[in-house]
């Protein structure tokens, strides 16, 4: 005699007020406990900054048999309500809806978005239970569609309507995009994909955006399975096109992005502008996540806990790793030339060379601090960290280069086999170094010591080199030799970074002061902005800064560095380069 599974949350969501930012939430628990708990997560997985969602809820109350029952806060996020366990509860609250990013929910009267941990409170001890969650369509927006990776259980030809999850899980990891959208669809693996986008222009060259699209996902589908089926029905991409901003955030069968208008291809432009390739790199990043994080991933968020941090110190591997691969599934699809590809990898490299961090923090220390300093930057994040993304890539690139250079096997191999080891589920460094080994032919100990657990250099320049790509040192543009980050507006110059070791420091400049001016010979000059520098200091070597801190004057004595160089990639020996950028292996 089979026994029925009991019925789980159901979530109505109307987008009732977009003028106030308003959506509005009912929530149906058909069997209820007694005093049953609620709670709304703290972050959202992807994304490693505890951001208190529960902030913008409000209005929360609860009826059982068509009458009101008490609301309890608990905490911050967490409520009780007084109810018995023989009747459906009923709770009823808003939600506030005005972070345009990929992270939290937005609403206006052009578009909504929203992830369901910013709109979907928790049933407690019903977490495994089937959720249904129901779009409700506006009137007052006829032209509006509902776009998700849920399975639709119920719905309309423009999307509203019921989908169902398999458990809590599923459901805040499937978000919610609605409004006027571009719509196109295209398979790859065997498997139906789908593109939306809002916010696009009449120039915009969706067709072309498609074809590239395709190429990325056959070329990651082939990575990780050769010719298998992916590990899902169905795929999503969210694309909110904006006047600035840039961004995404993975998910198990989607991915929101959001990119600035001006770098979406147009019609009748064949060119493939630099903010075009970023935009494919995003896309390439948060697909090759379907793998590298959502499935294989860190033993520590084998089960998530919503309410609080979760630690781990790999995302050097799972963000660093997939770094590396997003640009190198772009020239291996055909959609970059290797000249481009290196450009890329030469602004990685730079970026952690102008880092004085590197010396400070490993990859796994950054990983593990990601809660409290990679999402809280501040002017001092240079000097005291390093990201786990680009260093990480870096990492990646040495075992790579490393791995081909010894002649046993290759990143691409490892990758797959701990995908095979770890059934595509949760895996430790230990999974890493037991694959690096068997495949590798060696234990490589003494890399994982250095490279992520310490604060050396890693070797690039030789391993680039013995791969057919020449480094050359260039001269560093002033801001990099001054040891200064800096925000130029109206003619004035103001000190965003001061970085540790450099001029600026030991001349005693810090973050938030203008640079004002400066005396030269006997001379005073306004700088309107920094690259006239030199303009003023001729032959000199040695000026007197004129800084504004607090209304207050300073001069400080700086010393002008005469050498200071950063890199530039290019091609020596482009067939052994292409054995490592051309087709996978």
């Amino acid at each position: 005699m089979s026994v029925a599974r009991p019925t789980g949350p159901h979530y109505r969501v109307e987008a009732s007020d977009p003028a106030a930012h308003l959506f509005h939430v009912t929530l149906t628990v058909a069997q209820p406990q007694a005093a049953q708990r609620v709670s709304l997560p703290a972050w959202i997985p992807g994304s490693y900054l505890v951001r208190e969602f529960s902030r913008h809820l409000q209005k929360l109350s609860a009826r059982q048999n068509g009458k009101a029952v008490a609301v309890h806060q608990l905490d911050k996020a967490g409520w009780q309500v007084d109810c018995v366990p023989s009747a459906p509860l009923v709770l009823s609250y808003e939600v506030y809806a005005f972070d345009n990013s990929v992270r939290t929910a937005w609403l206006d009267t052009q578009r909504g978005f929203f992830n369901c941990t910013s709109l979907c409170l928790k049933v407690e001890t019903q977490e495994q239970l089937p959720h249904q969650l129901e779009l409700v369509a506006l009137r007052a927006f006829p032209n509006w569609e509902a776009a998700t990776g849920l399975e639709p259980l119920k719905t309309g030809k423009r999307g509203f309507g019921t989908y169902l999850a398999a458990d809590y899980h599923e459901l805040v990891d499937c978000p919610v995009e609605l409004g006027p959208l571009y719509s196109a669809e295209f398979r790859a693996g065997g498997v139906p994909h789908r593109l939306v986008v809002a916010g696009c222009t009449e120039a915009f060259d969706g067709e072309r955006l498609v074809a590239d699209m395709q190429k990325i996902c056959e070329a990651q589908i082939r990575f990780w399975h050769d010719r298998k089926r992916p590990p899902f029905k169905s795929y999503l991409f969210m694309l909110n096109a904006v006047d600035d901003g840039y961004g995404g955030l993975e998910h198990r069968n989607s991915t929101a992005l959001i990119a600035a208008r001006r770098d979406l291809p147009r019609l009748g432009d064949a060119r493939t502008a630099d903010g075009y390739v970023t935009l494919l790199g995003l896309i390439s990043h948060e697909y090759f996540h379907t793998w590298n994080v959502k499935r294989l991933r860190p033993a520590e968020f084998a089960q998530y806990d919503y309410r609080s941090e979760n630690y781990t110190q790999l995302l050097w591997f799972f963000e660093g790793f997939t770094s590396y691969y997003d640009d190198l599934v772009l020239r291996r699809a055909g959609l970059i030339d290797e000249p481009t590809y290196l450009k890329l990898l030469t602004k990685t490299i730079n970026q952690v060379l102008q880092t004085p961090g590197r010396e400070v923090q490993s990859v796994a220390q950054a990983s593990f601090d990601a809660w409290v300093k990679y999402y809280r930057q501040d002017e001092n994040t240079a000097n005291a960290t390093v990201s786990y993304y680009t260093k990480g890539a870096l990492v990646a690139l040495c075992f790579d280069l490393t791995l081909r250079l010894e002649g046993h096997t290759q990143l691409d191999h490892v990758m797959r086999a701990l995908w095979q080891r770890c059934k595509g589920g949760p895996m430790a460094e230990a999974d890493f170094a037991a694959v690096l080994k068997e495949l590798g032919g060696r234990a490589f100990t003494r890399e994982l010591t250095a490279w992520v657990h310490g604060t050396r250099e890693l070797p690039l320049r030789e391993l680039l080199e013995q791969h057919g790509v020449l480094v050359l040192d260039e001269p560093a543009q002033l801001q990099q030799r001054l040891g200064v980050r800096t925000t130029e507006t109206g003619g004035t110059i103001m000190l965003k970074t001061v970085l540790r070791g450099g001029a600026a420091e030991q001349a005693g400049m810090a973050a938030n002061d203008e640079w004002v001016g400066v005396e030269v010979a006997g001379a005073a000059w306004r700088l309107g902005k920094l690259d006239d520098l030199p303009l003023y200091a001729g032959s000199h070597r040695k000026v007197t800064a004129l800084v504004a801190r607090d209304r207050r004057l300073l001069r400080l004595d700086l010393s002008l560095p005469a050498n200071a160089t950063t890199w530039r990639l290019a091609l020596r020996d482009a067939p052994r380069a292409q054995a490592w950028l051309g087709p996978q292996g």
